[in-house]
């Protein structure tokens, strides 16, 4: 039998399908492996992209000084490259001089809910901007950060800028005081120490970001706590805080001046030597004078420059004494109220005691039992 020349034989068909059927699948197969490859190649990426931004990344850096920070691991985090207050930062004598007595655990405040809201380039540096809660206060920082070098394969960073900051603190009617609960007695800490004065403020280096608490409760002053926010890096922030005497500390001034004003009462002279009070006549005195007190000054207290002082306050003395006349030798009896003024300063010592020094227009003297 003769076949057609476009008809092909049953076998042939049959091997042909049988080729085509094995081709089918290999091309799957081909196919399924490079979608494969594409999504593991994608993977490996997404996964490298994720790593380095949250282990390797200048905000993974930065996380990473604010979550020792948070922690109150105030050691770590000045160990991190470029938080030590560099030669290139110290352009301010403010940052020479300042203390770095609160760049303790003890002296930090809390740190919460952190989070990075942009990363983008600043010449040849990369800025780092922050939110947060600093003692539940909501903040924003930015952070200036560079390359350091490389570990392995993945890059490492350090500050470009100093993230700390200088609280310049001037406290008024107290030596000491407390920073987040943590005490301090200025002479310790000023750079002058015991010679420097109460008017200048002392600078202290502290972290960025944090909120700074400064309170005054000793015997003899009181100033609840008052806050500042350091939220910029290598920033000067002010803070003035004004202390009130404690009602004890005005007791025990009231009874030194009474003291004082009584002794000046024993002094049998028109003019009490040191004392606020006297009296001048032009004739010859015989009997007396005679002292005493007939109201005592009321004692308030004011801060001043170094410390504290009384301000003008009126007082009564009264004074008997018998006067000869030198015009005619006659003898009057003198028996009359000496209205006068006291004012006066307080300084602490070293030693923590006062000095209580009284003064008048024209007199001054130290009441007995001042210091202490």
């Amino acid at each position: 039998m003769v076949q057609s020349a476009g008809v092909l034989a049953p076998g042939v068909r049959s091997r042909r399908a049988r080729t085509a059927r094995r081709r089918a699948p290999l091309w799957s197969d081909l196919t399924l492996l490079a979608v494969v490859g594409v999504v593991l190649v994608a993977a490996l990426a997404a996964g490298g992209l994720t790593v380095y931004r949250e282990f390797y990344s200048p905000s993974a850096f930065v996380a990473r000084y604010l979550t020792l920070l948070s922690e109150g691991r105030a050691a770590d985090a000045l160990r991190l490259p470029g938080v030590a207050i560099g030669h290139g930062d110290l352009d301010s004598s403010t940052f020479r001089s300042a203390s770095d007595a609160l760049l303790r655990q003890a002296a930090l405040g809390s740190l919460t809910d952190v989070v990075v809201t942009d990363e983008h380039p600043q010449g040849e540096s990369t800025a780092v901007t922050v939110q947060y809660k600093a003692g539940g206060h909501a903040g924003t920082s930015t952070f200036l950060i560079a390359r350091e070098g490389w570990i392995g394969v993945a890059p490492s960073w350090r500050f470009a800028q100093s993230p700390l900051a200088v609280i310049s603190l001037t406290v008024r009617g107290s030596d000491r005081f407390s920073v987040n609960g943590f005490e301090l007695d200025r002479r310790q800490i000023a750079a002058n120490g015991a010679d420097s004065s109460a008017r200048d403020a002392v600078p202290m280096l502290v972290f960025s970001p944090g909120l700074y608490s400064v309170s005054v409760k000793t015997s003899t002053a009181t100033a609840p706590g008052l806050g500042v926010l350091a939220d910029k890096p290598l920033a000067d922030v002010p803070l003035d805080v004004q202390a009130k005497p404690t009602d004890g500390f005005v007791k025990v001034v009231q009874l030194r001046v009474n003291e004082f004003l009584d002794q000046c009462t024993t002094q049998t002279v028109l003019q009490p030597t040191g004392c606020p009070f006297g009296l001048t006549v032009s004739n010859r005195v015989t009997a007396g004078p005679v002292w005493s007190m007939v109201a005592d000054p009321v004692v308030a207290l004011e801060a001043d420059a170094d410390g504290w002082r009384i301000p003008p306050t009126s007082a009564t003395a009264h004074v008997t004494l018998d006067v000869k006349s030198l015009y005619d030798g006659s003898v009057s009896h003198v028996d009359e109220d000496v209205p006068f003024q006291v004012d006066g300063t307080i300084r602490f010592l070293p030693d923590g005691s006062a000095s209580i020094s009284i003064t008048s227009p024209e007199q001054s003297a130290n009441p007995p039992g001042s210091e202490g």
